[in-house]
């Protein structure tokens, strides 16, 4: 698989994809937004599926791997930046390890990455101006994206934000920051992601983990826990064709029916109504 670097802080580029991404499957070092400018079709991302069409963003994180598969001419903005562009980038001091650790975690996301209906018509208006800057290359052009890029980093920032638990805001905690990340990487990995793993993976006491958790993040931990696996399961139904029994196999369940009454107990319908509403649903938009 081939690895693209980055060894800029940040780079901008517009590309027009015909038939096929000239790439193919990739990864990169590097943090990755997509917006799409036009055209459709579909993002492979670390082997899930999502639709696109004009508007949506994607964010990929440092290690992911992702192509194309266009359906009709797309015309994509990439603005691509590393660790050390938000390291020294002043605007954002104070917030660099936090805003790095949820940008992180877009794994929890589905899809475009926008989930505020307000935001997204920001971001239309905000890649438009950095598009236009990136293009005329007028005077003071780089200070000026830099400060629109800040902003994209915050407002979406707030958008991946709105899946961790009220609790977690700019302010959290370190330790319980690298948990949240811990159990997202290791979800499916059910002996990772007992307490007592949890608690000498991080140094504390596991008599003590679950008050610690829900003191910094205002909930269980195995609440969330259970929650976050069974939105990636949800992530799963929607956006890849993977048979239940698959899925099941891949976040720990015994078998396909273990997977079946324990989702149905969790979200009322099984998962194979919930794959059926949701293709149904789709096809009246």
């Amino acid at each position: 698989m081939k690895t693209d670097n980055l060894y800029a802080p940040y780079e901008l580029a517009i590309t027009d994809m015909i038939d096929e991404c000239p790439r193919g499957i990739h990864t990169h070092t590097f943090f990755e937004f997509v917006y799409v400018i036009k055209g459709a079709g579909v993002q492979n991302i670390n082997g899930d599926q999502f639709s696109y069409e004009p508007g949506h963003l994607f964010l990929l994180a440092p290690q992911d791997n992702h192509t194309f598969e266009i359906k009709s001419t797309s015309r994509f903005f990439f603005i691509r930046f590393n660790a050390t562009y938000l390291k020294t980038n002043t605007a954002a001091k104070g917030l660099v390890n936090r805003l790095e650790m949820i940008l992180r975690n877009i794994s929890s996301q589905s899809g475009c990455i926008l989930k505020r209906e307000n935001d997204k018509q920001v971001i239309e208006s905000l890649m438009h101006f950095i598009i236009n800057e990136h293009m005329r290359q007028d005077l003071f052009h780089k200070e000026v994206v830099d400060q629109y890029i800040n902003t994209l980093l915050v407002i979406v920032s707030r958008n991946i934000s709105i899946t961790l638990p009220d609790g977690i805001d700019e302010n959290s905690d370190s330790k319980v920051l690298d948990i949240l990340n811990y159990i997202q990487q290791n979800i499916s990995s059910p002996d990772k992601i007992k307490a007592e793993h949890i608690g000498n993976t991080f140094g504390v006491a596991e008599a003590y983990l679950g008050r610690y958790f829900k003191h910094h993040t205002g909930e269980r931990l195995q609440n969330y826990i259970l929650n976050y696996k069974f939105k990636q399961v949800e992530n799963r139904l929607l956006h890849s064709d993977m048979r239940i029994s698959e899925i099941a196999d891949e976040f720990g369940f015994t078998d396909k029916s273990h997977l079946s009454k324990a989702f149905k107990k969790h979200t009322g319908v099984n998962p194979t109504e919930f794959r059926k509403n949701y293709l149904e649903a789709a096809k009246t938009h």
